[in-house]
C-alpha cells in the first residue's frame, strides 16, 4: 500500500545515509521503526496480573495487630 509521509529534512536525510551504508532502503527503514515502535507499545499496554495466593494459618499475630512499631521493634531483635 502506497502512503505519504512528511519527514523533517534533517530525518530524511538520516535515513538516506543510513539506508544506503546499510544497502537498504528508507522505506525498509520506516518500516522497521514503525514494528518496533508498534511491539513496545503493545507490550506496554499489556497489563500484568499476580495469580491469587492464599497461605494457611490465623492471620497476623495478635501482638502485631495494632502496631507498626511493634513490628519494626521485632525485626530489629
Amino acid at each position: 500500500m502506497k502512503t505519504t509521509v512528511e519527514l523533517s529534512d534533517d530525518l530524511l536525510e538520516r535515513a538516506k545515509v543510513t539506508a544506503a551504508r546499510e544497502g537498504s532502503s528508507v522505506r525498509a527503514l520506516i518500516e522497521e521503526g514503525l514494528r518496533k515502535v508498534l511491539l513496545e507499545r503493545e507490550r506496554a499496554s499489556t497489563r500484568f496480573q499476580l495469580r491469587r495466593v492464599t497461605v494457611s494459618g490465623q492471620g497476623i499475630n495478635p501482638q502485631f495487630a495494632d502496631s507498626w512499631d511493634a513490628i519494626r521493634e521485632a525485626i530489629y531483635e
